[in-house]
């Protein structure tokens, strides 16, 4: 098959955590942002699903350049491509049963330099992925959203629950992501509440995993890229922020639990148990491999922007809802997850 050892592994996770993904069976499901992390994951299971288990599912891929999708998995029958940006409206005229929205600008130095195409991918992008699926009928929809809607802490709580609400400065072009992801929420539950079409959303914290991007400009990648260098990691702040880590299987494991078995709409899916800071990320990825001789150093200069650099000091948010009502339990620790995504990468290289 098309796939190698880890990512033939976590496709199988993927689909043994989801009762074989049998629900899908015989349906059309449209993947938006097809050749990001997230959208190929999605596209590899379902071509997983049809090679290894016959199932019948018709994969429609929407993305910007067909090149970025694998030409074996491009050259399928049961594989039709639409291409054209998501801002526009979707051209594709066939039944689709299921629309998992995962397009979206994923770079913060885009975020940054673009607000605007930022802005629109989510706004309009959005607005057009549910156009779509209220006039196909679809069965459900996935919106893949970011714990950047809950903006600053403005509590005591160390972390955020999906009905809890922080701070967003809407004067800041830089949070075009987080009040576009915000907008397009809303935009979910109003085309639920109106016109009775079945949405969900997914709350991702940092995730990460084989095929990711290392030139994305988010500070995992960066350390990523200076290691494969046999560079030192260089940190641009004290590195005390903390994040949390999910590896990619478990969490698009948490989007087909969300889609096919949730009774609410808002989910959190972040591994808690990989709660780390900047400084700590650095030096377990270096302590991975001793090898490169790399080592963590600091470059701080007053004013200088980090890696992802927000306007915000970044929430922790709680997946206590889905660990709770869907059973969902991440498999990979974080240092087991590095290891898989930088192996991976290194393979590839």
């Amino acid at each position: 098959m098309i796939f190698n050892n880890i990512i033939n592994e976590d496709l199988q996770q993927i689909i043994d955590e989801n009762n074989g993904l049998e629900e899908l069976y015989g349906k059309t499901v449209m993947v938006t942002g097809a050749s990001g992390l997230i959208g190929s994951y999605l596209i590899n299971t379902l071509v997983k699903l049809n090679e290894d288990y016959d199932a019948k599912i018709q994969i429609i891929p929407l993305l910007r350049n067909l090149n970025k999708l694998d030409k074996e998995i491009v050259n399928k029958k049961y594989v039709t491509p639409v291409v054209q940006d998501i801002i526009q409206p979707i051209t594709y005229d066939g039944n689709v049963d299921y629309v998992i929205h995962a397009a979206s600008p994923a770079s913060p130095p885009l975020m940054r330099e673009k607000p605007v195409e930022t802005n629109l991918a989510n706004t309009v992008g959005t607005a057009n992925a549910l156009l779509f699926a209220k006039e196909h009928n679809t069965e459900k929809f996935l919106f893949i959203s970011s714990r950047e809607v809950y903006g600053q802490n403005i509590s005591d709580k160390k972390y955020f629950k999906e009905d809890d609400l922080g701070i967003i400065n809407q004067l800041i072009p830089r949070n075009s992501y987080a009040e576009s992801k915000k907008a397009a929420e809303n935009m979910c539950l109003g085309f639920n509440e109106e016109y009775g079409l079945d949405t969900k959303i997914i709350r991702l914290g940092q995730t990460f995993g084989p095929g990711m991007n290392i030139n994305g400009g988010m500070v995992h990648t960066e350390f990523i890229k200076m290691l494969l260098n046999n560079e030192d990691i260089v940190l641009k702040s004290d590195g005390s922020s903390p994040r949390t880590y999910t590896y990619i299987s478990d969490a698009i494991s948490a989007m087909f639990k969300i889609m096919l078995e949730s009774t609410a709409i808002v989910y959190n899916a972040v591994n808690n148990e990989n709660e780390i800071t900047i400084k700590e990320l650095a030096e377990m990825i270096v302590s991975l491999y001793p090898e490169t001789n790399s080592k963590v150093v600091f470059d701080i200069e007053e004013e200088k922007e980090g890696y992802d650099y927000a306007t915000f000091k970044f929430c922790l948010i709680s997946s206590e809802r889905i660990r709770e009502e869907l059973k969902w339990n991440p498999k990979y620790s974080i240092e087991e997850g590095f290891k898989r995504a930088i192996d991976f990468l290194k393979m590839t290289e």
